[in-house]
């Protein structure tokens, strides 16, 4: 009888560790602390990055190639939101299991390239925002064609709620509560099966600007 009490016992013990660490493994984690740049490296470009009123803001140089701030941890399977707003004439988006390539000479990253989130405002004929896109994968739009209809659920000059959700080869998205992208990828998940998170500041040519992009509430849950 005495036995029976100890295996019992150790196994309640031993299941309760085992959930609470997988509970603690999937909690919520803020990515940005809206004090400071802390876990974020730039990889590209040379937008300036910035925290404002308790938000990352990303600022076009004018002639400058497409910037990334990235985060210095890698993930694979995650959930993720944040709220982004961005000015009427600037494209962007949000990398997601992002890599950068070889540097070149006198580079000290190399090109980011890996699946992206869309994030522009809406014309008249609607936007393709939450859409996911191969930035330089030489595959240009991730989901097709027939599938990508442009949307008006983007808010011009306000917050946006964005949330992905990235497990395996599937890619999920959402806009304002509005399911966007439901994209299956096998190709895309072998060479990019996990890597950084990256904000982006679209290039923009000389003599226009300066446009500006901004994050706040980003925060990410890791999937077993």
């Amino acid at each position: 009888m005495p036995r029976k009490f100890e295996f019992r016992t150790f196994t309640v013990v031993a299941l309760t560790l085992l959930f609470a660490g997988s509970a603690f493994a999937g909690d919520w984690k803020p990515l940005f602390d809206g004090k400071t740049l802390n876990g974020w490296t730039q990889k590209n470009g040379t937008a300036k990055y910035e925290v404002v009123d308790c938000t990352i803001v990303g600022t076009t140089n004018e002639g400058s190639p497409n910037s990334f701030l990235c985060t210095d941890e890698l993930y694979g399977d995650f959930e993720l939101k944040f709220e982004v707003k961005v000015h009427d004439k600037l494209n962007s988006g949000v990398q997601i299991r992002s890599q950068t390539k070889e540097p070149g000479k006198g580079q000290k990253y190399g090109r980011v390239n890996g699946p992206q989130v869309e994030i522009e405002s809406t014309d008249a004929d609607g936007e393709e925002s939450g859409y996911i896109y191969g930035e330089a994968t030489g595959r240009g739009w991730l989901v097709p064609d027939d599938v990508r209809i442009p949307h008006k659920h983007f808010k011009n000059g306000q917050w946006n709620k964005y949330h992905i959700i990235a497990k395996g080869n599937r890619i999920q998205t959402w806009v304002n509560g509005h399911k966007i992208a439901d994209l299956t990828d096998e190709e895309i998940y072998k060479t990019h099966p996990k890597g950084f998170i990256g904000l982006q500041v679209h290039g923009v040519k000389k003599g226009t600007g300066p446009f500006d992009v901004a994050w706040k509430n980003i925060c990410i849950k890791t999937l077993d």
